[in-house]
């Protein structure tokens, strides 16, 4: 399986650099939230990080499930065996407010063997989170681990294999004296603020933070915070490449709706809420 799988990896984050490169040249200029959607760089950034995805991941074979692509009905998403799920620029608000915590996310997705219907089809098999501003590269593939990887677009040549043995395996050390919940900066919730009364309740002491785009997912991954509770709207394409990580680190991605691991290619691909630990 890890041999298999390789080259999709290799492939989506050749295009999540590709992506990031696009993004970082609209996010360089002077642009306001208030123009036109045709017109404004944030659309276009999306747009163009979209099309550099599409045009690499195109030559995988498999189809894009992307948050800018062309809708779909449920019937014919669920005859895919293997496509991607994609969101090309994962933290609108954040983007806008210029804090560099958005992202690029692309999961390489496969039928999960449980019946298929309006409440999923799938689930994550890999995933390659990247971050534009600071460079920094996260990406999982079923049995291979979870890794981290700084200056990650600038690194030598190489492939998947190479370049997990120059990265830090996740979870890395973490030095904390408190249970750590990340929650969402723009999304608080009444259920939030009861979850995080339930773990004082149960850990004593706890400490918060804020975090933009799916970095909140890999925050938990990487040992940083041991819970991400999401009470809030998300859409299938902004968690599944942070949930294929997160499984890969240790971590669940657990359905509060169900009690089990989040399933995707659902009638609607809003997601129901989460907690990540």
């Amino acid at each position: 399986m890890q041999h298999e799988v390789m080259p999709f990896v290799e492939a989506a984050i050749e295009a999540a650099f590709a992506a990031g490169r696009e993004i970082l040249q609209v996010y360089g200029t002077d642009f306001t939230s208030e123009q036109k959607a045709d017109k404004s760089p944030l659309t276009e950034a999306d747009k163009r990080a979209h099309a550099a995805i599409a045009a690499i991941l195109a030559r995988t074979g498999l189809p894009v499930l992307s948050e800018e692509g062309r809708e779909m009905d449920m019937a014919e998403r669920q005859r895919w065996s293997r496509y991607w799920l994609v969101d090309p620029l994962d933290g609108t608000k954040e983007f806008v407010k210029r804090n560099g915590e958005f992202t690029v996310n692309i999961a390489l997705m496969e039928r999960d063997g449980a019946p298929s219907g309006p409440l999923g089809a799938a689930r994550p098999m890999a995933g390659v989170l990247y971050v534009p501003v600071m460079d920094r590269l996260y990406f999982a593939w079923p049995g291979a681990g979870a890794y981290r990887q700084q200056g990650a677009a600038t690194w030598g040549p190489g492939g998947a294999y190479e370049r997990a043995a120059a990265s830090e395996r996740l979870p890395v050390p973490h030095s904390r004296d408190a249970y750590t919940i990340v929650a969402s900066r723009s999304h608080p919730s009444p259920e939030t603020e009861a979850f995080i009364q339930r773990m004082e309740q149960e850990h004593g002491a706890v400490a918060l933070t804020s975090m933009g785009s799916a970095l909140k997912i890999c925050l938990v991954a990487e040992g940083a915070a041991d819970a991400y509770p999401r009470y809030a709207p998300t859409m299938e394409w902004d968690t599944a490449a942070g949930h294929a990580i997160a499984n890969e680190a240790g971590c669940t991605l657990i359905d509060v709706t169900t009690g089990a691991a989040m399933r995707y290619n659902k009638q609607s691909l809003v997601n129901n809420w989460f907690i990540v630990q």
